[in-house]
């Protein structure tokens, strides 16, 4: 494509975005404006249908972070705050880079949907498992995680769960606060927000300065971030948000690199790579358009424009060539692409059965492009380090080609109470997907690159679900939802020796099965429970036909099946205790990888069984409103290999919270994370060689910091 820059494009669309704003202040007309916080008094959801709703009602386990929990973590990663959810498993690859691991192993394959106040984070064309760092997580209002395959009203890539970061709303008087952090190797953050609300314009501005110099070698990480809220009240009925965001992101990419066992024991802060390197720049602007008719009806449009690039040097792309110790390859990749979309919905609400009619039509547009130069590089036996690199001539570059993303996605969901305690839900998606790709260089056996193509899918999704009132805060669900995903630009594209075949893959589909409770019991205990079950059939994997001659075919089947349990007690005036506990199990159900070696019937790696995640906090008068919070992580142990003969026995960690407010106005806080200095692995796994490799996580760390809050009264 012919920008260097994200910047040329965000000059480039500088126009569009004046329109977009304009057209969100002059669609509808006038008075009054409204904070937005009273669309969550009581359990409410806005993920489940894309609009508020009662969590009760929504066929699906949802689980809400909520304002004053993220306030009062302040993560320092995602991983901080995600997994206090039942079944989630966030784990950190460096900086905020990380991998998931919700109803499914932890994998970086494109089984999740990032969302933003609804609107995902990246095209489905070009997706990226580290979608979170291209979001303010401690400057959210709320975070929610549909889990399990998507809705209707969600399409590709929304199989494992789908995640909301929900921007916070602009405040009705002045506001201020500053929020400065310090901790343990150099780390420092300074998060400010402030707002107003003028007549019927509120706005907000988040920043996010983030600096770490890590407590390994290569661990250094900046990223400086900046969301801006926008919100317009046209009329009792009419209301316009705008979201502008953008991140910049600089980072060592092998921060979070494995090492031998050897390594990991005596010298975990140790690191191969001397050149790795991750530059990141997201640029987002979207408008969302209400109109209500009368009680009973809503439209809502929302354009969006998204911009990102990526230049990259991973340390994971370097691997051993010939019979040389030291002589490796590896390769340095720039990634773009912008997006243009809508998202269009119209729900209609009738009186007979208390029924809902929900119909709308997601539009996306992504063209980007991908290059990929090779690099020969060197390696100290002595040191095991990767010293230097040099790159190949021009013409021995591996990829470089153009391919547009084109999304065309019209769903439909009826929702109807036959009597008056059960809630009926049925819907039906249908996406048809297609890349527009162009080869810029010629077709060579090494690698093989696929020629200039057209390839396209499209395929119905249908779901049903109930859920029944037990009680007035007390409903039982269940849920039957299919899903899909289609292959990412890599599986087809990037594949390498396999790329005659990659292209003709076809999607990956899903089966899924839910029932759970859910509800509270006074106002003392809350809860959430479920059980599942889901196949993922014609799964993409690589087939080993011969030494050096392998293939990327749809020829897998696997099954997952747990229990998630939430819990929520508040015992005594003070105190609080929060469990999240899950039991999960992925197996492969068909799987062969070569003509001799099957793995049908075998554990998946790196898919622990337990999970469980407790919080005890006590609000003591002495802290004047703030609270002291112990934490304790247990991650199970599971299989590093798809052999089923190794394993990781799992780890438990103990982090401490406290918070003390000196005033209304100004806030301490201290927090301990790996309080009792466990040595443990963000994960580990099994090299082509079998060799074990751990990737350590970090040691015994503090943090400080002080909030200074002013609002007007």
């Amino acid at each position: 494509m012919p920008y260097s820059s994200i910047r040329s494009l965000i000059r480039a669309f500088s126009r569009g975005a004046f329109l977009i704003a304009v057209i969100g202040y002059v669609s509808f007309a006038s008075p009054a404006f409204a904070e937005e916080e009273a669309i969550y008094a009581g359990e409410v959801t806005v993920t489940g249908t894309r609009e508020a709703d009662l969590a009760k009602e929504v066929p699906s386990t949802i689980n809400a972070i909520k304002d004053k929990e993220i306030r009062n973590v302040k993560p320092v990663h995602p991983a901080e705050i995600m997994n206090r959810v039942p079944g989630a498993w966030i784990s950190s690859t460096g900086g905020e880079g990380h991998i998931t691991s919700i109803r499914q192993p932890l994998t970086t394959a494109p089984v999740y949907l990032f969302l933003e106040d609804g609107i995902p984070i990246r095209s489905t064309g070009f997706f990226n498992h580290n979608a979170l760092y291209e979001v303010n997580v401690p400057g959210a209002d709320r975070i929610e995680v549909v889990k399990g395959t998507g809705t209707a009203l969600y399409g590709s890539d929304a199989i494992g769960g789908t995640i909301n970061i929900l921007t916070r709303p602009a405040p009705l008087t002045p506001e201020i606060e500053l929020n400065p952090e310090f901790g343990s190797y150099d780390w420092y953050r300074l998060l400010t927000c402030m707002g107003n609300t003028w007549d019927d314009d509120g706005f907000r501005l988040d920043l996010n300065a983030t600096h770490s110099n890590g407590w390994r070698e290569r661990k250094t990480y900046d990223r400086l971030s900046a969301t801006l809220r926008w919100d317009h009240l046209h009329s009792a009925s009419a209301s316009a948000k705008t979201i502008v965001s953008y991140s910049k992101i600089d980072q060592e990419t092998s921060g979070g690199a494995p090492l031998t066992k050897a390594d990991y024991d005596s010298r975990p802060s140790y690191n191969y790579h001397t050149f790795d390197y991750r530059n990141v720049e997201a640029f987002r602007l979207s408008t969302d358009f209400q109109k209500e008719f009368g009680e009973k009806a809503l439209l809502s449009l929302i354009p969006y424009l998204r911009v990102n690039r990526m230049e990259l040097l991973p340390e994971w792309g370097i691997f051993k060539v010939g019979s040389d110790p030291t002589t490796y390859a590896g390769y340095e990749s720039t990634t773009a692409f912008y997006s243009l979309g809508l998202l269009a919905k119209y729900r209609r609400d009738f009186s007979p059965l208390r029924s809902r009619l929900i119909v709308g039509i997601d539009l996306d547009y992504s063209p980007g492009y991908y290059e990929e130069k090779r690099l020969t590089v060197t390696r100290d036996t002595a040191t095991l380090k990767y010293t230097g690199f040099s790159y190949a001539s021009t013409d021995a570059n591996n990829y470089d080609y153009d391919a547009a993303f084109i999304g065309i996605s019209p769903y439909a969901q009826f929702e109807f109470s036959p009597i008056e305690k059960l809630r009926l839900t049925i819907g039906a998606r249908y996406d048809d997907l297609a890349y527009d790709y162009t080869n810029n260089l010629e077709a060579s056996p090494s690698p093989n690159r696929p020629a200039s193509t057209y390839r396209s899918w499209s395929r119905l999704s249908p779901k049903a679900g109930a859920t029944y009132e037990l009680a007035d805060d007390v409903s039982i669900f269940a849920s039957y939802n299919e899903g899909f995903r289609i292959p990412s630009t890599g599986d087809i594209f990037r594949a390498g020796g396999t790329a005659t075949t990659a292209v003709d893959l076809d999607p990956v589909k899903v089966y899924s099965y839910e029932t759970g409770v859910k509800g509270k019991i006074s106002e003392k205990v809350s809860f959430e429970t479920s059980v599942y079950y889901m196949e993922k059939k014609d799964d993409i994997g690589t087939f080993n036909i011969s030494t050096g001659n392998s293939q990327r075919l749809n020829a897998g089947k696997t099954v997952h099946k747990g229990i998630e349990v939430g819990l929520e007690v508040r015992p005594v005036e003070r105190v609080e205790l929060g469990v999240s506990y899950s039991y999960a199990k992925h197996e492969y159900d068909d799987w062969r990888v070569s003509p001799t070696v099957d793995y049908s019937g075998k554990e998946i790696a790196i898919a622990p069984r337990q999970n469980l995640n407790v919080r005890l906090d006590y609000s003591p008068a002495i802290l004047k409103g703030g609270v002291a919070e112990v934490e304790w992580v247990h991650l199970g142990s599971y299989w590093l290999d798809d052999a089923n003969t190794e394993k990781y026995d799992g780890h438990d960690l103990i982090n401490l919270r406290t918070s003390y407010n000196l005033t209304p106005g100004w806030e301490l806080y201290l927090k301990a994370a790996n309080l009792l200095d466990r040595k443990y692995a963000e994960r580990v796994s099994k090299s082509s060689s079998g060799e074990a490799l751990y990737t350590p996580g970090s040691p015994q760390s503090f943090f400080a910091g002080v909030v200074y809050r002013w609002k007007e009264i």
